[in-house]
């Protein structure tokens, strides 16, 4: 007995050391190597660590595999983003939105154009297919000795995006809420969702399940609490929430779940095999691989041989809504991406952890802007309709299932409209699409040339960044502490969060907003195709 004490004080010892160690060096050991972190620029007591490899690089024979466990003992320098998967390459240049601007009499504000690319646009990147990596920002030297983790999945309709964005930097969050941040890349387009046959599908969101897995082994070491993992995304990257909480009900890892304008409800969110596979046979004939005709060996091994720039210039790309998208996106194959959301959801089939769920008062402006710099308008009417269908009513219902299976549910609808984040003059660009990223994450004044914070805007951000903190250090009553009220479909618990901007709790009745939605069964019957849009 008294050995064991011993032993067991000599480990806790050790453990201690090891753990001051990291935080005075930022080395940490992990199943990916000796990763050694740096101080985050600006941001004291903030230490990053930036480009770990969380799976091997998906090339040769394993372009179009599931995601491979990357082992090694190796040292690494993580002082420098990943890079970025092969994708489409993003909304452009400022210079060259702000020269369509001009030539189709679009109202770009002063900054709208540096908004847009900053946080759509994929420049100063480096393409390739060895991008699976994570990045994870925290402050040793402070708060809690374990603490809750915010695992960030961004959008980009899986088509684009990529971790080595301006708007994602977690060093303010990871500073100011006690909070580790960690945000993975994944595969995209073609390459993440192949649509091919006899290929595995729906690797993009298999890249995020390993990622999330490697942050459940390893993120002890960095002085995290495995068990207070919170997935937050927005747009594709809140689908992929979602996606994830019908994907991994037996073993789910996370604790909560913050979707960000994005479900698995939305219409056309899924691709039919069928589908998915014309796409793949039009960019496998392009390239001189063959089609349904081929030998699927003979035409896989061809388009391995082929460059992944090759591949990705053979992708046909639209315009307006299509341009969104994409033709490459969750295939449907019963294994990770499933076809009967609407059954499922009723069956309250998902995992039943706390959600945080919501989206932004007039999502619909950002399209607005960028359709109009391709030359694309929809009348009002039609806006409105997708501001509904897409966004507002699947909100709705996923949030109404999660409060009838009994999980402690928060609703959001973002407000938050400030001159340094304006698209256009006129009209007002709104609560567009994404606007409350920045705000979480703190780096709106980290875009160049845009005008400064208001003050009132410096304390909203401040308030949501705290509020999406509570809820992960405490999934089921940190918003509850924080003043915010759970989830009721039938009473004023909607949570209009910046709405006048102001800050603070100010709730409404979701009818307000939701009367106008469809039945669910409709909904979920594809009443459009928003790819024909």
């Amino acid at each position: 007995m008294t050995v064991k004490m011993v032993t067991l004080s000599w480990t806790s010892i050790a453990l201690l050391w090891s753990t001051a160690l990291a935080a005075a060096t930022g080395l940490v050991q992990t199943t990916s190597g000796k990763i050694q972190g740096h101080s985050a620029p600006g941001v004291s007591g903030v230490t990053e660590y930036l480009g770990i490899p969380y799976a091997k690089p998906p090339t040769g024979d394993l372009r179009w595999a599931p995601p491979q466990v990357y082992n090694s003992s190796s040292l690494i320098q993580a002082s420098k983003f990943g890079n970025t998967c092969p994708a489409q390459t993003g909304i452009g240049s400022a210079s060259s939105l702000e020269a369509a601007a001009k030539a189709l009499n679009v109202n770009l504000t002063t900054q709208g154009a540096e908004v847009i690319t900053s946080l759509l646009g994929q420049t100063d990147v480096t393409y390739s297919e060895d991008c699976l990596t994570l990045n994870i920002w925290t402050k040793p030297g402070s708060g809690d000795k374990a603490k809750a983790v915010l695992f960030w999945i961004y959008g980009g309709g899986y088509t684009t995006g990529t971790t080595d964005n301006t708007g994602y930097n977690g060093k303010y969050i990871a500073d100011q809420e006690d909070v580790i941040i960690v945000s993975a890349n994944y595969r995209l387009n073609i390459f993440g969702f192949p649509g091919g046959p006899n290929l595995t599908q729906n690797l993009g969101l298999l890249d995020q399940r390993l990622a999330i897995e490697w942050v459940r082994a390893n993120i002890a070491a960095f002085g995290g609490d495995p068990s207070r993992i919170t997935l937050f995304g927005q747009s594709a990257g809140g689908s992929s929430v979602d996606y994830y909480s019908y994907a991994w009900t037996k073993d789910p890892i996370v604790a909560g779940l913050i979707p960000e304008s994005g479900t698995v409800l939305t219409p056309s969110s899924q691709a039919s095999a069928s589908s998915a596979a014309e796409s793949w046979y039009n960019v496998t004939g392009t390239v001189g691989c063959g089609d349904a005709s081929t030998d699927s060996t003979t035409l896989l091994s061809c388009m391995r041989s082929k460059s992944w720039e090759t591949i990705q210039a053979a992708i046909v790309t639209g315009s307006g809504l299509s341009s969104v998208t994409g033709s490459f996106g969750p295939t449907i194959d019963e294994q990770v991406v499933f076809s009967d959301y609407v059954t499922r959801t009723l069956a309250g089939n998902f995992i039943r952890k706390p959600m945080l769920i919501g989206n932004n008062d007039y999502e619909v402006g950002l399209f607005k802007v960028i359709f109009a710099l391709q030359n694309v308008t929809y009348s009002e009417t039609i806006w409105d309709f997708l501001q509904l269908v897409i966004y507002d009513c699947p909100a709705a219902y996923r949030a109404a299932a999660a409060v009838t299976y009994g999980v402690p549910t928060w609703r959001y609808r973002w407000f938050g409209d400030f001159p340094n984040e304006r698209l256009t003059t006129v009209p007002d660009s709104g609560a567009w699409h994404g606007s409350e990223v920045p705000q979480i994450f703190g780096t709106d004044m980290d875009i160049q040339n845009v005008v400064q914070r208001t003050t009132p805007e410096t304390a909203i951000a401040s308030y949501i960044r705290g509020a999406w903190a509570s809820f992960a250090k405490n999934p089921s009553s940190g918003l509850t502490a924080y003043g915010l009220p759970r989830y009721n479909p039938l009473g004023s618990t909607l949570l209009r969060l910046a709405y006048n901007n102001q800050t603070g709790p100010n709730t409404a009745f979701p009818a307000q907003y939701d009367a106008t939605c469809p039945a669910l069964t409709v909904l979920a019957g594809a009443l459009v195709d928003l790819g024909a849009l």
